[in-house]
């Protein structure tokens, strides 16, 4: 165990984690020229595509330090996006140690603080790395002295690196030798083992991803998940290099994956513990919290009939993201589906292209919304997460909305803008205060509902991508929320409807239906779009019918013969109203999510 260092690579997003992990790992040898490319170990194509890390991903480096002696270090390499930090707490539960990384270029940013206090509330040792040095705009004497105020550490102590070139990578493999501490665990106590993480494979059933505090496990070991009480059989258990390499036995320290056949992914928990079935009272390992949603919507399958396939795949995709929850849903436009809870609009973009493309999933998304508690008349409280669930207002007490604490970093030259941006969306300015000269740090605090849309892109484009934005839930408060409804021919389609502050709801409302006659196709009969809030209607658009000329048969003659066929028709038009039904294409629902102010 004296050999063995676990640690884990944090930063804010785009500061170079991936890149400073894949030279690591060729540094050392880990992986041949011929496996070695770009982001090695982000293995999803979406990751590749956006540039971003989603999962964290676990292996194991062996190492020989000048000392001559062999080290094995377990790098968990983690996402950087506000959406995923629940990802990065499971991953520092996993370590002794981190890597702090800082864009020489860029500077301290918001997700660079928020996950070093993930860290510090770990107990962790932080080792300081400024990287991306031979960049032209680098500012390596400035961001030495942003990190010494941050962390209260020796200039001496920061390390200097370039993921790019490899400069200072011996260095980094060093101090994570000398200053992160072995694993402190009994090998010869009960067995006790985290899980951090999961992932389902067709053909060997689930895998669990695990890190070993006391004992150890071997292979054809009986072992019991202490939180559902069942028991499995190791039949494979081994490490993390690129692939899974098998090993007779994991000893304390490590980590490691276990495959028991497991098939039903509601038996494996993440943040549950792994102990021998032979152990009478084991202890589950505290440390992890329950994740919380913040942006709720639902996800129905585009065919009534995929539902069962869609609810096996949503149980394997909770496996390898355990910060998707979701539950059963019915909606009268689109039947069975799912209400899902996710923790911003990009992870709720991501299970959607997931669901696509590793499960070849056609879904239909609504409008995503918060979570309001309504008090009745009572003084009853009442948890609404959708519109439909919203209560009758007239045994309405009062409505209340979650606030954040958002943390805005940016140039000073851009506080304008920001404060603009912020105010607008009934935010309310906390605090101001300058990091350095030219760094100044905005503490707001606003109402989530504005957040979920746009926000985090309207911010980027109005201070031209130097602000960056983290955020945390400060608690409920009180406000004038209301159900404003879509109504097409007088039917509500509650697919549509939305929970809004009232200030806000005849603005939305007339965008919404402006951008519905754009998308919905014309039907022999006249659609009336109209936004309500209960009976009062706040906007309007029509999508006049398309026509059929059933006079072009009639050439000269009598008057009358014409107005008898416009009679019939008009007729007919009347009819056809009022049993037509009006098809909402999927692109309308996503219209929502794009309304431009």
């Amino acid at each position: 165990m004296k050999q063995i260092r676990n640690f884990s690579i944090i930063a804010h997003i785009d500061h170079g984690k991936s890149t400073l992990a894949d030279r690591l790992l060729q540094v050392t040898n880990t992986i041949s020229e011929r496996d070695m490319m770009d982001q090695v170990l982000d293995d999803m194509d979406l990751e590749r595509e956006k540039g971003i890390t989603i999962k964290s991903h676990a292996i194991q480096i062996n190492y020989k330090h000048k000392n001559g002696q062999e080290y094995i270090l377990n790098l968990i390499d983690t996402p950087g996006h506000v959406d995923f930090s629940y990802e990065v707490s499971r991953a520092l539960a996993a370590c002794e140690g981190a890597l702090l990384l800082v864009d020489a270029t860029q500077g301290i940013q918001a997700q660079t603080i928020s996950n070093l206090y993930l860290a510090i509330g770990n107990d962790l040792e932080i080792i300081p790395v400024i990287n991306k040095i031979d960049m032209d705009g680098a500012m390596i004497e400035e961001v030495e002295d942003q990190i010494v105020e941050l962390i209260g550490c020796k200039r001496e102590d920061i390390l200097r690196a370039s993921g790019r070139t490899g400069i200072g990578v011996e260095a980094i493999l060093e101090a994570i030798v000398e200053r992160i501490p072995s694993p402190s665990g009994n090998p010869d106590a009960p067995l006790q083992a985290l899980i951090f993480d999961s992932v389902f494979n067709s053909f060997r059933g689930i895998i669990v991803y695990y890190r070993i505090l006391n004992g150890s496990i071997k292979k054809g070991d009986k072992v019991k998940f202490v939180s559902t009480s069942q028991e499995y059989l190791a039949d494979e258990v081994g490490i993390l290099k690129l692939k899974m390499s098998e090993r007779p036995k994991v000893n304390c320290g490590d980590v490691g994956y276990i495959i028991t056949g497991i098939k039903n992914a509601k038996e494996v928990k993440v943040g549950d513990t792994i102990t021998l079935a032979s152990n009478m009272e084991p202890v589950l390992i505290q440390g992890f919290e329950e994740v919380k949603p913040m942006v709720f919507a639902g996800i129905f399958p585009v065919e009534t009939d995929d539902f069962e396939e869609l609810r096996g795949c949503m149980d394997k995709l909770q496996l390898n993201d355990a910060s998707l929850t979701y539950e059963l849903e019915t909606s009268q436009a689109l039947g069975f589906g799912f209400r899902c809870g996710f923790l911003g609009l990009l992870h709720m973009e991501i299970i959607q292209e997931r669901l696509e493309r590793e499960f070849n999933q056609m879904v239909i998304t609504t409008v995503p919304n918060v979570s309001f508690i309504a008090y009745n008349t009572k003084g009853e409280k009442i948890i609404v997460n959708n519109p439909s669930e919203m209560p009758d207002p007239t045994n309405m007490d009062r409505i209340e909305e979650p606030f954040i604490k958002a943390q805005i970093i940016t140039k000073p030259d851009y506080i304008g803008n920001i404060m603009t941006l912020c105010l607008g969306k009934r935010g309310i300015l906390i605090n101001q205060s300058y990091l350095t000269q030219n760094r100044v740090e905005l503490i707001f605090e606003m109402p989530l509902t504005e957040i979920v849309f746009d926000f985090y892109d309207k911010l980027k484009s109005q201070t031209r991508g130097y602000a960056s934005f983290d955020y945390h839930p400060c608690g409920y408060r009180e406000a004038d929320i209301v159900k404003m409804d879509i109504l097409l021919n007088s039917e509500k389609v509650d697919a549509l409807s939305a929970l809004i502050h009232r200030g806000r709801a005849a603005d939305f409302g007339r965008k919404l239906c402006e951008k519905l006659k754009e998308l919905l196709p014309r039907q022999q009969f006249q659609i009336a779009i109209q936004a309500a809030v209960g009976a009062k209607v706040l906007a309007r658009e029509t999508i006049s019918a398309m026509r059929k000329d059933v006079t072009a048969k009639c050439y000269g003659g009598d008057i009358s013969r014409k107005r008898k066929l416009l009679e019939k028709q008009k007729e007919g038009k009347k009819r056809m109203r009022q049993i037509g039904t009006v098809e909402v294409p999927q692109e309308a629902f996503l219209a929502v999510l794009k309304l431009d102010d």
